[in-house]
């Protein structure tokens, strides 16, 4: 019939597609991260290892940051998590502070400004 494929083996059944990130059980897509490494042409070679480990560590920096911006938002009465309660929670972290101070625009900051003039 037109249309179908043959299974050369119909024995044998596929195995269903796993992806890295479920692999690796992590929420943030490994292959999404993959694509970025390769595109940026950051190195001539890139291990299979790379972007499961850099998604690994971006994983585990966000979930501490949202956790001290939802302590930063309890501490202030509020429900909702905004920019501001994830700028405060950065800044009163030392180590959070000294890694994000260099290099990094704060959009949060220049959005109140924008707000405050208006």
């Amino acid at each position: 019939m037109p249309g179908r494929k043959h299974n050369p083996c119909p024995h044998r059944r596929r195995r269903r597609a796993v992806s890295r990130s479920m692999r690796a059980e992590l929420q943030f897509p490994v292959s999404h991260v993959d694509c970025l490494l390769r595109e940026g042409h950051y190195a001539q070679r890139l291990s299979s290892a790379a972007p499961v480990f850099l998604a690994g560590v971006l994983e585990y920096l966000t979930s501490n940051i949202l956790e001290l911006a939802s302590k930063e938002a309890y501490n202030t009465g509020r429900v909702r998590i905004t920019g501001k309660h994830v700028e405060r929670a950065v800044q009163d972290h030392q180590q959070l502070r000294s890694l994000l101070e260099k290099g990094t625009y704060s959009e949060v900051e220049e959005m109140y400004q924008l707000r405050d003039k208006q």
